[in-house]
């Protein structure tokens, strides 16, 4: 489990191909002081399991699905990435709670500047978008963003000079996709509404009412 607040800029060593799958070689500075083999980094808000350790840099295995559900396959040598560490029960939850498990692939279709921020709108899925409440928590890239506005297809995000500089949405562009991940709350209130509508479908019985409290 994460935060979704960064904590430091890595850079692609190595992206390696294999067999429906690829090897990633990061150089970093602040997330391997404390980091051993078998821990979870998050990479542009991806979950992976480190597989090998240096001084200055670490190395994690890339299987298939990963690289088809994420924009990961995208990275090239020396390219920024965001990093952060997950989560210990004694750091502050600034930013919200992110799993690291990515629902879909945004594309950044139009950026404004207003006043100190910048606005990107970030065209999405519905299958993302309607997890999704202005003012809510969404992961873009593994950062911990605020959503300004939401339509079906898109969504807008306001980013403060310190996020723009510290992250990789610094360097993106239009046309740049990122890894989105909703809010694992959302997710599981809309799963139990569902539920709900399924309960809903079936017979009404006196026992049934009964067991749940209605009468």
């Amino acid at each position: 489990m994460f935060t979704g607040l960064v904590e430091e800029l890595g850079k692609v060593k190595t992206l390696e191909s294999l067999k429906d799958s690829a090897r990633l070689t990061i150089e970093a500075d602040k997330v391997l002081i404390d980091a051993q083999v078998g821990d979870s980094i998050a990479v542009n808000g991806v979950c992976l399991t480190v597989t090998e350790m240096h001084q200055k840099y670490f190395s994690v295995d890339i299987m298939h699905e990963t690289l088809a559900k994420t924009n990961l396959h995208e990275l090239k040598n020396l390219s920024k990435v965001n990093l952060e560490r997950a989560l210990q029960l004694s750091t502050r939850l600034g930013g919200h709670m992110v799993s690291g498990h990515v629902d879909g692939i945004g594309t950044i279709s139009s950026s404004d500047n207003i006043g100190i921020a910048k606005v990107y709108k970030i065209s999405a899925l519905p299958s993302v978008t309607s997890f999704l409440i202005p003012k809510g928590s969404i992961s873009v890239d593994g950062i911990s963003l605020t959503i300004v506005d939401v339509e079906k297809d898109y969504f807008t995000i306001s980013l403060i000079p310190h996020t723009f500089a510290h992250t990789t949405l610094g360097f993106k562009t239009i046309g740049s996709t990122v890894n989105l991940e909703t809010d694992i709350i959302g997710k599981y209130v809309a799963k139990f509404m569902n539920m709900g509508k399924e309960t809903q479908s079936d017979n009404i019985s006196m026992d049934f009412l009964a067991k749940h409290g209605f009468i």
